[in-house]
């Protein structure tokens, strides 16, 4: 393949002039793992007048969304959640490739820290980040001290980040609180120790096996790539073919950049394969793309420091096939697929927010005992229900009830009002009754509509509810004259 860029109209400047102002993409992600960290730390934290940013808490059966309390019978706003969670994580990908895994993942991050953090940086088990495919050698008693240490400071905040995902379930103020009495609360223990045990298997042994074989996504995200999707790209135009054939047939034709020369005068690629060797998924980016990328661009920066001294731009890309390896041109961001995402994500956020704001500060169910209805001696006619009130207010209030646009049935128990505490419930056996000839027919039983309106008697105005419910009427041949 000969090479017609445009390469040698550009000046050839060498190394720190040619790199000057350049920011490694490796730098922009350890400021996004910083800003996730203190999001994903912080969160839990943050509470608007008593009530959690989000918390799915299965103790209380509440779900707190923005600093509003939900209680579990409005859990219908969960499918709104994971629906912004997938489609978002589709949208990114369908933009820019697997970003989530590398920017983004919890697990990624905690590789980041493992690895690059605590043994190399802190410890020096690893002698550069730059190479994460030479293995330490475990032959020498130091570093099996090493090696052990590392593994005692990963243990420490694997409990710690093993805790901070359990207080999106349990809140910080009752997690802390369940703790201090861990024989009350082995469920709690049994999980925090369980998922830590995970982290440290799955960070230390498993490592970027996880993301290779273990996460499903790796597997569903080829379907959501199309040629305008942006990820971290070989292009051979300019650096030579290095393999050969396609899919796991590819052949590796050239290590040697005289040999690659031999056949492509005008190759770029220098063979050095600071690409290959700093992967942390052990792959080799010039044989195109490869579910094992994970999209963390180390292979970007590695190339581009090499060309970068030798005063041309990198060879591997953050960009798209077709604009790297079709070279049909600019990348397309805004196509059918991406907008179609955006519309549905704004669709489902007005929905979210249009159903969030619509939240009951009183829920009620109301259901008929299995007697349906007592004929009284005076010829009345009693039915009976259970009232299962639910205050999801932040403070108590009073409550009763009414029988909307039907004053021919009175209410005989409770007699008065009653008071619910904030978050608590209250069963309550209601009994409504008439003297009237409601319905007129010898054949059968007859059930008449009923709305009921319960309200808090301190506050009518904002706290109301109106449920819909039949006063079964018996045969006329039951009433008693």
């Amino acid at each position: 393949m000969s090479t017609t860029t445009n390469d040698a109209a550009q000046p050839k400047v060498k190394g720190k002039e040619y790199l000057k102002g350049w920011m490694p993409y490796s730098i922009k992600r350890y400021w996004a793992y910083v800003v996730v960290t203190i999001v994903g730390f912080g969160m839990p934290w943050i509470t608007i007048n008593g009530n959690h940013i989000f918390l799915l808490n299965f103790d209380q059966k509440k779900l707190h969304l923005a600093g509003v309390a939900f209680d579990m019978q409005e859990l219908y706003l969960m499918p709104f959640i994971l629906m912004l969670l997938f489609l978002g994580i589709f949208a990114l990908t369908a933009i820019g490739g697997r970003a989530w895994c590398g920017w983004f993942c919890p697990q990624t991050i905690f590789r980041v820290i493992y690895r690059d953090l605590i043994e190399t940086k802190l410890l020096g088990l690893r002698k550069r980040i730059s190479n994460k495919q030479q293995k330490p050698d475990m032959s020498k008693a130091e570093n099996q001290l090493k090696r052990v240490a590392a593994i005692l400071i990963w243990s420490v905040l694997a409990f710690v980040a093993a805790a901070n995902f359990l207080w999106y379930f349990v809140p910080p103020e009752d997690f802390f609180a369940y703790l201090a009495n861990p024989s009350e609360h082995m469920v709690l223990i049994g999980f925090l120790a369980g998922l830590a045990l995970f982290l440290i298997a799955d960070v230390i042994f498993i490592k970027e096996d996880f993301c290779v074989y273990i996460c499903p996504y790796s597997r569903v995200q080829s379907v959501l790539y199309d040629k305008d999707t942006v990820m971290a790209i070989y292009d051979p135009h300019r650096g030579g073919e290095i393999y050969e054939g396609s899919g796991p047939e590819r052949h590796k034709l050239y290590s040697k950049q005289k040999e690659l020369l031999a056949v492509e005068p005008n190759a770029e690629c220098t063979t050095c394969e600071s690409c290959v060797t700093v992967c942390p998924t052990h792959i080799d980016i010039r044989k195109g793309m490869q579910l094992e990328c994970i999209n963390c661009l180390e292979c970007v920066d590695a190339c581009t420091k090499v060309m970068g001294a030798l005063g041309k731009p990198s060879l591997v890309k953050w960009s798209s096939e077709k604009e790297t390896i079709a070279q049909e041109g600019k990348t397309d961001y805004f196509r059918a697929k991406t907008i179609g995402y955006f519309v549905a994500l704004t669709l489902i956020l007005i929905a979210l927010f249009a159903m969030g704001s619509k939240k009951e500060n009183m829920l009620l169910n109301v259901n008929k005992t299995t007697r349906l209805y007592k004929v009284l001696d005076n010829g009345g006619v009693e039915n009976d229900y259970i009232f299962l009130f639910t205050n999801t207010d932040s403070k108590a209030h009073t409550y009763y009830f009414e029988i909307v646009g039907n004053d021919k049935i009175k209410i005989v128990r409770p007699e008065e009002p009653f008071k619910i505490g904030a978050g608590k419930k209250k069963k309550s056996v209601v009994v409504l009754e008439t003297h009237e000839m409601l319905a007129n027919d010898a054949r059968k039983d007859v059930p008449i509509p009923v709305k009921i309106r319960a309200y808090a008697v301190d506050d009518k105005e904002n706290i109301v509810v109106d449920r819909d419910s039949v006063f079964v009427f018996p045969r006329s041949d039951l009433i008693k004259k």
